[in-house]
């Protein structure tokens, strides 16, 4: 039997703080049932009582932490067809996956392949992905039996090392935010628009910045449109308080 592929967990990093504040509301909440302090602190005159805002932030910060690696292991994988179904596929497209990881877009993209070929960048940050590096996507393509139509490259999405208008599909998925300033998210836009060959398709699937890559892929003679329902993207902000708004977007070349 085949192995099953491993895509690794999202930001392990963000889920290790999650439990950490979530340990941390619960040993208070505890010391305090279990008569080991009042729960009242003092500031300046002030009582507040610590329990219950120990206890709210804890249980939100334990479901995120759970629905995250949830997502990682499951979500993500159901999601990742519904992506890749915003392409009409014939089965020759060369395709690029931005900052592929370990593999998820990459692989997907792949098995809708019959002649054509899929190749994946990334730069291989630990920190955004667990067990992140190259060996690891190959691994995944193996053992989803698209090993000989996939191919990895170490490479910045700022700089793509491919002519221009090589690719007929272009995914990425939750990689463009991992760069922090704008004017590098607008040249990983440009950058998309350039190796994306007339009336190819880019689908870019991430958690926040939908206005800015919109905006960076129209000046770059991109037609583009919203692939995702708003009402998560609502939701989720409301949740977050700003920090995840997921949007995914299909850009069509000119």
């Amino acid at each position: 039997m085949r192995e099953k592929p491993d895509y690794g967990i999202d930001a392990p990093g963000v889920i290790r703080n999650l439990l950490i504040v979530t340990a941390i509301g619960l040993l208070v909440r505890g010391s305090i049932a279990a008569g080991l302090w009042s729960g009242i602190v003092a500031l300046g005159g002030v009582r507040l009582a610590v329990g219950p805002m120990a206890l709210w932030p804890a249980i939100g910060c334990g479901v995120m932490a759970v629905w995250m690696v949830y997502d990682s292991k499951i979500g993500k994988i159901r999601e990742r067809e519904k992506l890749l179904d915003n392409v009409k596929w014939s089965g020759a497209e060369r395709v690029l996956d931005i900052g592929c990881g370990r593999g998820l877009m990459l692989v997907g993209a792949a098995k809708r392949l019959t002649t054509g070929t899929a190749t994946g960048i990334d730069i291989w940050q630990a920190e955004d992905l667990s067990g992140n590096r190259p060996e690891a996507t190959l691994e995944n393509a193996k053992r989803e039996g698209v090993a000989e139509r996939v191919e990895v490259k170490t490479a910045d999405m700022r700089e793509l090392p491919f002519p221009d208008a090589t690719f007929d599909v272009i995914v990425s998925c939750a990689a463009v935010h991992n760069l922090y300033e704008e004017k590098d998210r607008a040249q990983a836009m440009r950058e998309v628009a350039r190796v994306l060959k007339p009336g190819g398709a880019a689908i870019i699937d991430d958690i926040r910045h939908y206005g800015e890559y919109a905006k960076t892929l129209r000046e770059a003679g991109c037609a583009v449109r919203r692939a995702s329902s708003v009402v998560p993207t609502i939701l989720l902000a409301i949740i977050t308080m700003g920090s995840l708004r997921p949007t995914t977007l299909v850009a069509t070349k000119k």
